[in-house]
């Protein structure tokens, strides 16, 4: 029997749900608290501390039950050899949902249309079009994992021609959605010819500031980017002069660069460095897209699928590199 410690236990509904998927051959233990014996083999747990990873002598893999890996979950188990880390990529379509609205909403410049007609202003209706059409328009998904891959469909439905950037591969290929998969070698000669900009990527010392003044000034006059990686992946102050310059037609960003750190803060906590909210072309989202109504009940099953691979394949799926951090 595997041995599975869950150091957030979920609520009774979504337990019932975890348990039904799991495998039998797992016994789970919940708790804030390590179990009295310490024996589990697989700990559940976002942040751990060296504590929960080292009086467990039998403990040989961690799982972060969600996509991104905090820093210092990372350094503990780069010190730990022993150790595998995982994580879950149960948000994957609801982030990708909400990438393609806000890629709408950015092209279309729904909200200030929808601003204005609330204020019973109708003179957008008569002035030059700001709107994009996507039809026919090459996007880049820059990070084309799980995220990227449940956008691809949705941007293609449109009329969209996609290249997807992986970190790893040997040769580009075409993929199962018709997407040309390119490596993080080849992007950036790519931009050029970019209309559509779609970051999924994650934050690490390689990727803070992969999108800086000169990527965004290789963008095609008119070009949109949506952002819901992490913040930093985008260089703010480069991000709001080709904004407020005209250099991009919109944006939009569901990931920020500063968060509140206290429930008083949440009424008063800029999101960026800069005055991005003072601009018309960007729409600004609360780094919500993993929540939908589902998303308690998905990540369980998520767990439980991921869990089971275990026993099916003998090894843990969703592997992080831990050289990488992701």
């Amino acid at each position: 029997m595997i041995h599975v410690h869950i150091a957030r236990p979920p609520d009774e509904a979504a337990r019932a749900i975890f348990e039904q998927e799991l495998a039998p051959n797992f016994t789970i233990t919940y708790g804030p608290d390590r179990p009295p014996s310490a024996d589990y083999h697989i700990l559940v747990q976002g942040r751990p501390s060296p504590a929960e990873l080292d009086q467990a002598p039998n403990l040989h893999a961690v799982i972060v039950p969600w996509a991104g890996i905090p820093p210092e979950t990372l350094d503990l188990v780069r010190q730990r050899p022993h150790l595998s880390l995982h994580n879950l990529h149960y948000n994957a379509q609801p982030v990708a949902e909400l990438t393609f609205a806000l890629l709408l909403a950015a092209a279309k410049f729904i909200v200030p249309l929808d601003q204005a007609l609330r204020q019973h202003d109708w003179t957008p209706r008569y002035q030059p079009p700001p709107s994009m059409l996507l039809s026919g328009k090459q996007g880049m998904i820059l990070g084309y994992g799980a995220i990227g891959q449940a956008l691809a469909p949705l941007c293609q439905a449109i009329g969209m021609k996609l290249w997807g950037v992986r970190r790893q591969l040997t040769a580009p290929y075409q993929d199962a959605h018709h997407v040309s998969v390119i490596s993080a070698d080849d992007w950036e000669s790519r931009l050029p010819q970019t209309d559509v900009l779609l970051i999924t990527l994650p934050l690490t010392a390689v990727t803070e500031n992969i999108i800086d003044a000169p990527q965004l000034a290789a963008l095609p006059p008119g070009a949109v980017l949506v952002n819901v990686g992490r913040g930093p992946l985008v260089n703010a102050r480069a991000l709001y002069e080709v904004l407020r310059d005209g250099h991009l037609r919109a944006a939009a960003l569901d990931v920020w660069y500063n968060y509140p750190q206290s429930p008083q803060q949440r009424t008063k906590t800029p999101p960026a460095p800069v005055p991005l909210e003072t601009l018309p072309n960007i729409v600004m989202s609360p780094h919500r897209g993993g929540t939908t109504d589902e998303k308690e009940d998905t990540r369980w099953t998520h767990l439980a699928q991921l869990l089971n691979t275990a026993v099916a394949n003998k090894t843990l799926a969703n592997q992080v590199d831990l050289d990488q951090g992701y």
